[in-house]
């Protein structure tokens, strides 16, 4: 297992996220102007490089757009894994449906193809099906997510009854997810969630499977918060690094 962590809230350098050291840390240096894609897209990129340097890797960042460079880097590696997406949010929010202009709501949406002029086209990441991604504990979504998602092959769950996807498989985690009242100090706090516990025993059944190839996480709180949130990060890290590989390509052994 490699821990990639990368101390950023989009192109916003964050520290005291979690307490140990990675085995790499991802800094940029942006171009000026006024293109925040143009900057990810450097962020980005590197992350997808380390990605696909890493065995078992497990990235970690300030927030979920950075799964588009986790993805990037295991095409790079000849694995094209579906996603399990545990979020409180949908993040399939476009340019054209936002009320916010938030990018950190439109991940999910860009990896299954929305716009790939954007930042796809500039990492090499090539778009997944939507049959291949399903959403957990999603529950707070504007109108206009809703409405997609509604139509679209994305599948949605509650943790309870989640089923995977077949073929190997990437876990993105949102901490978010937990129920806000159990963890001060999150950005975006959700009522309703399930229990961490309850999250962390799930992200543990799936490693369990042997078919995870990778972890990302987002640790989606104000940097020096979330004590609670940095032991999960810890446990999640160490059950992935217990648990055997099916799917790792001949570059990772």
């Amino acid at each position: 297992m490699t821990t990639i962590y990368v101390p950023y809230h989009l192109d916003e350098r964050l520290d005291g996220l979690v307490d140990e050291p990675a085995d790499v840390t991802v800094i940029a240096e942006f171009p000026e102007g006024p293109d925040i894609w143009g900057r990810l897209a450097v962020l980005y990129d590197r992350v997808a490089d380390e990605v696909s340097r890493a065995e078992s890797p497990v990235v970690i960042s300030g927030d979920c757009t950075t799964a588009l460079g986790t993805v990037a880097g295991l095409q790079r590696k000849a694995l094209d894994p579906a996603i399990v997406w545990f979020d409180a949010h949908g993040d399939v929010q476009t340019l054209e449906t936002t009320t916010s202009g938030y990018i950190g709501g439109m991940p999910l949406r860009v990896l299954v193809g929305y716009r790939p002029e954007l930042i796809a086209d500039r990492l090499g990441l090539r778009p997944l099906a939507e049959e291949r991604a399903v959403l957990v504990d999603a529950r707070d979504l504007d109108p206009a997510e809703a409405e997609y998602l509604h139509g679209s092959g994305i599948r949605r769950y509650q943790l309870q009854d989640l089923e995977l996807p077949d073929g190997p498989l990437l876990v993105h985690v949102d901490l978010d997810v937990v129920d806000g009242a159990e963890l001060p100090g999150l950005l975006f706090p959700v009522p309703g969630g399930p229990s961490m516990r309850d999250v962390l025993a799930k992200v543990e059944e799936i490693i369990a499977t042997g078919r995870v190839v990778a972890v990302d996480l987002a640790c989606t709180w104000r940097p020096g918060s979330g004590a609670e949130a940095r032991a999960f990060v810890q446990t999640v890290c160490k059950a992935f690094g217990k648990e055997p590989n099916n799917f790792r390509t001949q570059r990772d052994h």
